[in-house]
This record gives structure tokens, C-alpha cells and sequence, in this order.
């Protein structure tokens, strides 16, 4: 009983091995962006730097928190400290005592200098998550042209291998024709030749595909070796693919508003520097010695501390800040300029993209009839083999004209909302 059913396995397992491969996983574009959020290492990297950043606000808006300390230690005197009276000396202290301060200090007033620091703070953390959505969309972008790059690169393979597939016909048909002694060898040759050059590009073009594959899983966080069945993505509306409501979410421009705030921000820290801090101190201060009654001496202290000359410091700082304010407004400037200039770089050659996709088309209805007309003249022999070859190389360029229109279109339409920053 057991070898039958130990037969039986080994038998299911034949069937399933002879079943052929696995069907391969199918991927459309919105699940490699995803896999791309959540996979890209890059994109990983870069989600550590707002968490960063909302650790740098907590340590400004410690300010507001009172500052406690501790200081203790022993100290080894080689003399101890005495006092004269008269002709007489008398020590004031022990030769070696611990000692040991504990104070609690709370900033009351500064004049706006840690309000300003925490508030450049947020707009830096606000700064961070911006990079880090404008990262995203990069990562979208860059996914987005390498998802159709495949799907060109696999519909320029296809392309290829049909030519190879034609060629080698026409190579037959020249060779029959030649047997026959109705046409030259030069025909022959010359599809012999052509055949050599098809098959060459059908090489250059797999090995295309390959990398292409290579830089997707890269960008998915995929082994380098898997692969997918990508769907083709349908043509967009160009109408509603170009109507963008608005440009001013586009994170690089979110980014560089919260770079002005806190510009703003540090220019007003700069300026507080020259006005004092007013702050309450709790202390307890211990000192062993055995010559005093009173070892332990609490005190209270209501001070305001002020900074009277430091080398001129605080000017520079204050210019720095100025200077650099001016610098991030211009950038916002440029960076809205920027946003513009993608947006309709990126409109026109949508526009351009979607009318090639139309002569493509046409071409290729076109060149597939002239390559009939000229397969059936040759058979005739009122046409030459050059024209055959001739007429399959405007067909195989007509297709690849197509899909690299379709690649394009894609692209640019990516990039359109990209500028809009809602990839």
C-alpha cells in the first residue's frame, strides 16, 4: 500500500513538472507603485529624516521645561584653608571633603528667542516630510518611465523577433527562387545579410529588456532576477490628462515655503540675542566640613542673565540670517519658475507624443500594405528583393516608432502630474 501511494506522488509530481512553467505574476503600474513605497531601500532611507526632524522640535521646545543638574565629587586638598586671628591661625575647612550641588533652573522670559527656535524647528520638520513626499514622487516617476520602458522594450523585442520571423521567409522564398535558377544568388546573400542584422538587433534589443527588468526591480525592491506580466496601460484622455488644478502642492514648493518660515524664524532668534533672559533658580549646595554648622546651604535666585559684548558675534549672525532669508525667498521664486516651466515642458510633449501615436498608427497600416505589395511583385518578379527588405524595414521601424511614442505619451503624462505633485 505504501509503494502505491508513494507511486501515485511520484506520478502527480511528473504531471505538475510536465504541466509547463508557472504562469507568470501579473503587475499593472499602481501595484509597482506601491511595491516602490513600501520596498524601495532609498525611500526607506529617506523616511528617517522627518522622524529626525520631529526629534530636533522636541529638543528645541525643551527650553520650556526646567533645566535640572547634578554636580558631585570629592576633593583632596594638600592644605586645608585657614583664617588669621590675631597671631593666630585656625582652619576653616577639612583638608579633604565631598561636596555635591543640586539646582533646578526655569527660564521665565527671552524675548521671543526659544518661541523663535522651536517655530524654525516645525518648519523644518514640516521641510522634512515635504523632501520626503518630492523623494516619493521621484521614486514614482523614475518607477513609472521604467514600468513602460519595459513594456517597450518588450513590444520592440516582439518586433524584432517578427522580422527575424520574416527574414527568414523571404531568405527561404530567395533560396527556393535561386534553386529554381529564376533569380541570382545576390538575392540570396542579401537576405542572408539582412537575416545576420535582424538577428543582431533582436540580441541588442533582449538585452535591453533585461536591464530595463534589472533598474524596475530595483525600484520595487524585487530580486534582480524576477519577472511579471505587465498590463499594458491604456491611453489616457489627453484633456484629462493635461487639466491640473493646481501647481502649489508640489511638495519642492511646500518644502521651500517652510525653508522661508524658517529663515523667518532664525532671523528673529538672531535678533533676541541681544535682549536678556529673565530665569528662576532652585539650588541646595553641600559641602563636608566639619569646622561649619551649616554643611547644606538652600537658596533662591530670581536673575536675569545678559550678554554685554561677544566679539561681535551676534552681528554676524544676525546678517547670516538676513542673508540667508533673501536667499530662500529667491529660491521659492525659482522654484515656482521651475514647477511652471515642468509643467509645460512636460504639457507639450504630451500633446506632441499623442499625434506621433496617431501617424504611427497610419504608418503602420501603411507599411504593412507596402510590404504586401512588394512580397507579392518579388514572387512575380517584377519587384526586386531590395524592396522587400526594403519595405520590412519601414514596417519594423513604423512599429517601432509606435511603441515608443506610447512610451513617451506615458511618461509625459507622469510628469505632468508630477510638476502638479500628485503622481
Amino acid at each position: 500500500m505504501n509503494k502505491l501511494l508513494l507511486l501515485l506522488g511520484l506520478a502527480l509530481s511528473v504531471l505538475a513538472a510536465g504541466a509547463g512553467p508557472a504562469r507568470a505574476q501579473r503587475l499593472n503600474l499602481e501595484e509597482c507603485l506601491q511595491l516602490a513605497r513600501q520596498q524601495n531601500l532609498a525611500l526607506q532611507s529617506a523616511s528617517k529624516n522627518p522622524q529626525l526632524a520631529a526629534e530636533q522640535v522636541r529638543e528645541a521646545r525643551s527650553s520650556y521645561l526646567p533645566q535640572v543638574d547634578l554636580n558631585a565629587g570629592y576633593t583632596a586638598q594638600a592644605a586645608p584653608q585657614e583664617v588669621i586671628l590675631g597671631t593666630a591661625e585656625a582652619p576653616t575647612q577639612d583638608k579633604s571633603y565631598a561636596h555635591m550641588t543640586l539646582s533646578a533652573e526655569q527660564l521665565l522670559y527671552d524675548f521671543g528667542r526659544t518661541a523663535a527656535r522651536v517655530h524654525s524647528a516645525e518648519a523644518q520638520a514640516e521641510v522634512a516630510g515635504s523632501i520626503l513626499a518630492s523623494s516619493e514622487q521621484d521614486l514614482f516617476l523614475s518607477t513609472t518611465r521604467t514600468y513602460f520602458q519595459v513594456l517597450a522594450a518588450e513590444q520592440l523585442l516582439r518586433t524584432a523577433n517578427d522580422e527575424v520571423a520574416q527574414v527568414e521567409e523571404h531568405r527561404r522564398v530567395a533560396a527556393a527562387l535561386y534553386e529554381q535558377g529564376v533569380v541570382t544568388r545576390n538575392d540570396l546573400l542579401q537576405a542572408e545579410v539582412r537575416l545576420a542584422s535582424s538577428r543582431q538587433q533582436q540580441l541588442a534589443r533582449q538585452g535591453v529588456l533585461d536591464n530595463t527588468w534589472f533598474a524596475l526591480n530595483y525600484l520595487t525592491g524585487r530580486p534582480g532576477e524576477t519577472r511579471a506580466e505587465l498590463v499594458e496601460e491604456a491611453i489616457p484622455d489627453e484633456t484629462a490628462a493635461l487639466a491640473v488644478a493646481t501647481l502649489n502642492g508640489r511638495p519642492e514648493l511646500l518644502a521651500q515655503q517652510q525653508r522661508v518660515v524658517a529663515a523667518n524664524a532664525a532671523v528673529e532668534e538672531s535678533r533676541s540675542a541681544y535682549l536678556p533672559e529673565l530665569y528662576a533658580r532652585l539650588a541646595a549646595d553641600y559641602v563636608d566640613n566639619s569646622y561649619v554648622k551649616e554643611q547644606t546651604i538652600y537658596s533662591a535666585t530670581l536673575g536675569l542673565r545678559v550678554n554685554l559684548f561677544d566679539g561681535q558675534a551676534k552681528d554676524a549672525r544676525l546678517r547670516q540670517s538676513l542673508i540667508a532669508l533673501d536667499r530662500e525667498k529667491l529660491r521659492l521664486d525659482d522654484v515656482r519658475a521651475q514647477t511652471e516651466l515642468d509643467y509645460r515642458q512636460a504639457s507639450t510633449d504630451a500633446r506632441v507624443a499623442r499625434r506621433r501615436i496617431e501617424v504611427a498608427e497610419t504608418a503602420i497600416r501603411q507599411a504593412a500594405e507596402n510590404l504586401r505589395i512588394n512580397r507579392e511583385r518579388y514572387l512575380a518578379q517584377v519587384g526586386t528583393a531590395t524592396e522587400v527588405l526594403d519595405a520590412q524595414t519601414l514596417l519594423t521601424q513604423s512599429l517601432a516608432d509606435l511603441a515608443l511614442s506610447r512610451f513617451d505619451y506615458h511618461v509625459a503624462v507622469a510628469r505632468v502630474r508630477r510638476a502638479a505633485g500628485n503622481l
